[in-house]
């Protein structure tokens, strides 16, 4: 019975010793969890405050093959690329149409035509050129009347045997059958008609519309039988001889062109085709849209170019020093460009720059002041963004 009651007391000590075991187990596991979790969170922070800084070893920096440099000048030839349409001077597009109005009685003009200046290009007739060639001369003949009587009453005055009242009326009456005359002859001028060459026996229901320039049609907007108001106009003609590029350019890039420069003109139909032009204005006002107007004359016209042709240019910059880094050492990064600037051997911290043209393997930085006299990562930028993107991941 004594044994008995022994064994039952060494199994209850045994029992709370192993109860205190466990229990201190999982206070010990409680307490490294909680160190754990704050060292994780301490390093989730370091991550993010060190987010732009690339922390390696020596090993990783000799595995990348990180190479480093510093910026330098060059002297960078740019091309700027804009977009415009063939144009005419106002002087060579001309507008057609009958100052008096008529009925269109015939035209052999259809677009794309040629025409010479002098070239009997329509037929107008209308009723009013009869009553203005009528008025013309039933006016012009009574001027030789008129010119007769103020003689006669011009002597019966200087001798009293007339009135200053007479003398004055065909005096007044004179005058204004001359300005009639001169009025009316203008008219005349204004439908074609030649009032020096005017008689009886020429009067004419039509008149002839002359081209006023050679050139091109470009638009013909009447019929046969068709009544053409003053206001209307007929056909449009186009003198192709004074043909231009008008390109339009941005008030940033005005500064780059000047009076004779090369420009390389080409169509979206014929990208391969290039028209050699040369700058011969730049307009000298800005639009709403920030852009200004710069004409360009064309060194050898083709006839396929016609006005309203939506062309790409391309203007070779004038060369000017640059500082410049090897493409590879610019990485983007969220849309924005970066480089990566040296702080130790194994330490690179990651710098927004703003970039310029490229060519022959070389981009331009622009505003360089806080990457002047830096060193610079110019080869395995990549690698160390995607070593600072795993980083952030992890």
């Amino acid at each position: 019975m004594k044994n008995l009651v022994e064994i039952n007391t060494h199994l209850e000590i045994l029992k709370n010793t192993f109860f205190k075991t466990i229990v201190g187990i999982a206070a010990l596991f409680i307490i490294i969890s909680c160190g754990s979790k704050t060292t994780s969170e301490e390093a989730s922070d370091s991550t993010v405050v060190e987010s732009s800084v690339a922390n390696l070893t020596q090993k990783q920096v000799q595995s990348i093959g990180i190479a480093t440099g510093t910026l330098e000048q060059r002297s960078f030839s740019t091309i700027l690329k804009v977009t415009g349409k063939v144009d005419v001077p106002p002087q060579n597009l001309i507008s057609v149409s009958v100052p008096l109005g008529g009925y269109l009685k015939s035209s052999h003009l259809i677009p794309g035509m040629f025409v010479r200046k002098g070239e009997n290009i329509a037929i107008i007739e209308d009723q009013q050129y009869i009553q203005l060639q009528q008025d013309f001369l039933t006016t012009e003949s009574k001027i030789s009347f008129l010119e007769n009587e103020y003689q006669r009453q011009k002597e019966l005055n200087q001798s009293k045997a007339s009135s200053d009242k007479v003398f004055q009326q065909a005096e007044m009456e004179l005058k204004t059958h001359k300005i009639l005359v001169k009025s009316l002859a203008e008219k005349l001028k204004l439908a074609g008609l030649n009032p020096e060459k005017l008689n009886e026996n020429s009067i004419s229901k039509s008149i002839n519309i002359y081209s006023p320039i050679s050139g091109y049609v470009s638009k013909v907007d009447v019929n046969i039988g068709k009544y053409i108001s003053p206001t209307d106009v007929m056909f449009e003609l186009v003198n192709t001889s004074d043909i231009h590029l008008a390109l339009k350019v941005f008030e940033k890039d005005l500064d780059k062109l000047s009076i004779g420069q090369k420009v390389a003109a080409y169509t979206n139909t014929y990208p391969n085709k290039k028209y050699p032009c040369e700058i011969l204005l730049i307009g000298k006002s800005i639009s709403e849209e920030r852009n200004t107007d710069v004409h360009c004359h064309f060194e050898v016209y083709d006839k396929a170019l016609i006005p309203g042709t939506y062309m790409n240019a391309e203007i070779a910059i004038t060369n000017a020093k640059s500082y410049v880094l090897p493409e590879d050492a610019i990485v983007r990064f969220e849309n924005k460009y970066y480089v990566f600037m040296k702080k130790t051997a194994t330490q690179f911290e990651m710098v927004e720059v703003q970039i310029g043209n490229t060519e022959k393997g070389f981009t331009e930085i622009i505003k360089t002041e806080n990457l002047n006299n830096q060193t610079l990562v110019i080869k395995g930028a990549y690698s160390l963004l995607m070593s600072l993107k795993n980083k952030s991941e992890e």
